[in-house]
């Protein structure tokens, strides 16, 4: 239904996240219009059982707690999660609640083929304090969410690929709340919803320093909304169809096929050029180009020269939900060209720069017309900006890291800072961890317009931990330690310094 919902995501089904920064629609189709995050889960990759468990609490009632085992033996693979958390929020009626399962089953046939299969589902129950300025009350969500997949992947000398199948589900229930002194709402809001899919890419070498790689993605989805009458349970329908008129359910399908082709023309020269084709049964077909080059000019230098197309095609939400609704969307586009500096100092620094633009159109906004509102291909946005990084090892205990990024917006978007700077430190020993990070963030748009509202923010984070038996560390964490008053959303201010602690135990 176009609902992002983060947390749906947990940190024990996590083995590393990736992050793809920029357009990444030619992989990954719509909604990777600005990137990619994407998940790594857990794998076990030799004979044994391992177990992580992790305790914490701290600040407004905060407590944690999340345990992972990990099997292997032969062929056979699992791992198996469980995870609790609630707070009572740094607000009143702020509370939030989580707990959720993770299973994953692998079994290799052979040196060559793979297959495994997962599923996840989490449930939480969170309340929406409202502004500051116009608490609410009874604003509340509970929400379910759930995963499984299963997934056959090959890996030969001269190719390889993986082919899966998943369902994506969820089910919403919501009182849109009330602000303090009115009057609570008669009914809930409810959805369904879902996406089913299959994926489908081979890459293989045909000759030296060639790398083609092809891929088809296909995937339904669509759902259910209505407001249920909190007294009779009465439902009435919020989706429409093509006409105009209330229904039951919609639904939609998207097919996209692509190719994408590497060739190292020389030791210094790398040519990197792909094409996707995307069929979307309301919207049409979206064409996606990218290519790039990459240059070695030393043995520890790198510049890449990039061009690339991201888009997004509209949702349910768009398209069928609510008075905006309408069918007569374009997807949202952006072309994005970069150039980046890479550059290795021996074995203990790194730096790197990147300059990017970026220009993009047809963005959905609300607009009124005739008197009513209507969703609208209108907005446009043309940005640029420098990303800079650091990293350096002093020796074998410390390591210090940094990076500073500056956005230019002709057309200001909220929840985007102009300029962002990161320093951090690391010690560790075979005892102590420690971490500590200082953030700086400026000119960040809580609102736009004629009398656009910024923030400007700088918070210090630190971490330590101390091993005290080869199964057991424990470790206390602050965030904002300089206790600023900030927000990153117009109206809700995040709380000031916070502390937590706990224990990790692993047998």
């Amino acid at each position: 239904m176009g609902h992002p919902i983060p947390d749906a995501y947990q940190t024990m089904m996590a083995e590393k996240v990736e992050v793809v920064r920029g357009p990444a629609s030619l992989l990954y189709g719509s909604n990777a219009m600005g990137g990619v995050v994407n998940i790594i889960t857990r794998q076990m990759n030799q004979d044994g059982c391992k177990t992580d468990i992790r305790l914490q609490g701290g600040s407004y009632g905060t407590f944690q707690a999340d345990g992972v085992n990990r099997f292997r033996k032969g062929g056979f693979s699992s791992v198996a999660g469980a995870q609790y958390q609630r707070t009572d929020g740094h607000r009143p009626n702020s509370g939030f609640e989580q707990f959720g399962g993770y299973v994953k089953l692998g079994y290799e046939f052979s040196e060559h083929w793979k297959a495994f299969s997962d599923a996840h589902i989490t449930h939480f129950n969170a309340s929406n304090p409202g502004t500051v300025a116009a608490p609410m009350l009874d604003n509340d969500a509970r929400i379910t969410r759930g995963l499984a997949s299963i997934s056959l992947s090959n890996n030969y000398r001269q190719t390889s690929g993986t082919f899966r199948i998943y369902c994506d589900w969820g089910h919403h229930n919501i009182d849109d709340g009330y602000n303090v002194g009115g009057t609570p709402k008669t009914a809930l809001y409810k959805h369904d919803d879902y996406i089913a899919g299959v994926t489908w890419y081979q890459s293989a070498h045909f000759f030296e320093g060639n790398t083609v790689t092809v891929g088809v993605d296909w995937q339904h989805f669509g759902g259910s909304a209505w407001n249920e009458d909190k007294t009779s349970g009465a439902k009435t329908y919020l989706v429409k169809d093509a006409q105009g008129n209330l229904v039951e359910k919609q639904c939609a399908d998207e097919v996209g096929t692509y190719v994408d082709f590497r060739q190292d023309i020389c030791k210094w020269l790398t040519l990197d050029a792909g094409l996707r084709i995307d069929w979307h049964s309301v919207v049409g077909t979206e064409l996606v180009p990218q290519g790039g080059l990459s240059f070695h000019p030393t043995r520890n230098a790198d510049i890449k020269a990039l061009v690339s197309k991201g888009f997004r095609n509209p949702v349910i939400r768009d398209m069928y939900m609510f008075p905006p609704a309408t069918t007569d969307l374009l997807p949202e586009s952006m072309m994005n060209y970069e150039i980046a500096y890479t550059q290795r100092i021996g074995n203990r620094a790194r730096i790197g720069a990147n300059i990017f633009y970026i220009k993009g159109k047809n963005l959905i906004n609300k607009v009124m017309v005739n008197g009513r509102p209507r969703n609208v291909n209108t907005g446009e946005f043309e940005n640029w900006g420098v990303e800079l990084s650091a990293d350096y090892t002093i020796d074998s205990h410390w390591s210090m890291n940094g990076n500073y990024s500056f956005l230019r917006m002709d057309n200001p978007i909220i929840g985007a800072p102009e300029g962002k700077l990161y320093i951090g430190a690391n010690y560790h020993n075979q005892k102590w961890t420690v971490s500590a990070g200082l953030q700086n963030v400026s000119g960040l748009y809580l609102t736009t317009g004629a009398n656009a509202q910024k923030e400007n923010f700088t918070l210090l984070n630190a971490t330590v931990s101390y091993k005290v038996l080869p199964y057991m560390s424990v470790f206390a964490k602050g965030d904002n330690l300089l206790a600023e008053r900030y927000q990153t959303y117009d109206g809700y201010f995040m709380p000031k310094a916070t502390f937590m602690g706990g224990v990790n135990l692993h047998f």
